[in-house]
Parts: structure tokens; C-alpha cells; sequence
């Protein structure tokens, strides 16, 4: 199994579709988990945030919610894409399926509840519950050649819950550009991020 983490970024990129369709494809060959960025949805919770004032524990419900919905609409865009909500023992039954994370996720005690955590991390945290082959996260602007959990969080492509959840169980993490679809694979990455 394989997870691929699609970035909000990818909201209105020309490309999300073309990775739908490669995963699409690929997924006759491995079973494939999207994780949904929070895209616009989530902006929209960071400004409902500073115009209202509300914790982050609040905050952070609403982010989870905000990938659900970005979820909701690529299963609108993959129909034979098969959405889950909670991780479970059991292995996903379909080939290709995405996650809708609920409320259940703030119940979590490994997980913070606070913008420490994206969904980067959640698509590491949920890649680690299935013992993924590896996690592959697909980002509009990803810096060249920088590989380093530590120095991709320093200038701000990763969150800071990510390199603890990465320390915790380490599994192969790739960093993938929007627009190298017809290069991505499910072998094990050829330059995995490490700390």
C-alpha cells in the first residue's frame, strides 16, 4: 500500500487531475490511500480564527474538516475512488481509496491539536497506521534537491509535528512537484526525505 498526499495547492492546479487519472491507473497495480490537503477550506478556517478568536483546539477540528471536504470533492472528481473515515486494523478493501478525516482524529493522544500539525503530518501519521510502503506528498513548489525533514521544515514545506512523527516510525517519505505525474511510481522513492 501506498499513500500519496495531495496538497491543498493542488486546489486549482491543472495538474490534480492528471494525478487523479495516474492514480487511478496505478492503483490496478497497488492499493493507493489519498490523503486530501486542506486547500482553500482550510485558509478559510485561519481567517474565521483571527476574525472570531476561538482556540486552536477548535481550529484544528475545523482544519481536519477542511480535508474531509477537499476529500469530498476529489471523490466527486474519482467517483470509483472509495472514502474511509477512521483507520482501522484491516487492510482498505478497494484499490484506490481516499480519507475523510472526522471528528474521531481529535480523540487521538499521539496526535496535537494545535497548526503545529498539517495535514502532511496527518498523511505521515495515517501512512504509519497502515505500514505504507511509502508516503509520497505531491506540492505545487517543493524546493529542488532538499531532502532534509529538518531543513524543509526550517523553511516552511513541512509543519513541526512532522520530523517527531517521522522519528516515531520511520517509513520511506518522498517529496513529489505538482507537475511530475508521469514520473511518479509506486517503488520506493530514489531520494527519501530523512532527518
Amino acid at each position: 500500500m501506498v499513500v500519496v498526499k495531495l496538497g491543498g495547492s493542488l486546489y486549482q492546479a491543472a495538474e490534480l487531475r492528471h494525478w487523479l487519472a495516474a492514480l487511478k491507473a496505478l492503483s490496478q497495480q497497488q492499493n493507493i490511500i489519498i490523503v486530501p490537503g486542506g486547500g482553500p477550506f482550510a485558509e478559510q478556517v485561519r481567517k474565521a480564527q483571527q476574525i472570531h478568536g476561538f482556540n486552536n483546539i477548535i481550529a484544528h477540528h475545523m482544519a481536519i474538516l477542511a480535508m474531509a471536504q477537499f476529500g469530498i470533492l476529489l471523490s466527486g472528481l474519482l467517483p470509483s475512488c472509495q472514502p474511509f473515515s477512521i483507520p482501522t486494523q484491516h487492510p482498505i478493501p478497494a484499490p484506490l481509496s481516499i480519507w475523510l478525516p472526522d471528528k474521531q482524529l481529535t480523540e487521538q493522544p499521539d496526535l496535537v491539536q494545535n497548526w503545529d500539525i498539517t495535514s502532511d503530518s496527518l498523511a505521515l501519521w495515517l501512512a504509519q497506521k497502515y505500514q505504507a510502503k511509502k508516503l509520497t506528498l505531491v506540492k505545487c513548489n517543493p524546493p529542488d534537491h532538499v531532502t532534509s525533514i529538518d531543513k524543509l521544515n526550517k523553511i516552511g514545506i513541512l509543519d513541526n509535528a512532522f520530523s517527531a512523527i517521522a522519528s516515531s516510525h520511520p517509513i520511506p517519505i518522498e517529496i513529489i512537484a505538482v507537475n511530475r505525474y508521469k514520473q511518479f511510481t509506486l517503488d520506493l522513492p530514489i531520494n527519501p526525505l530523512y532527518k
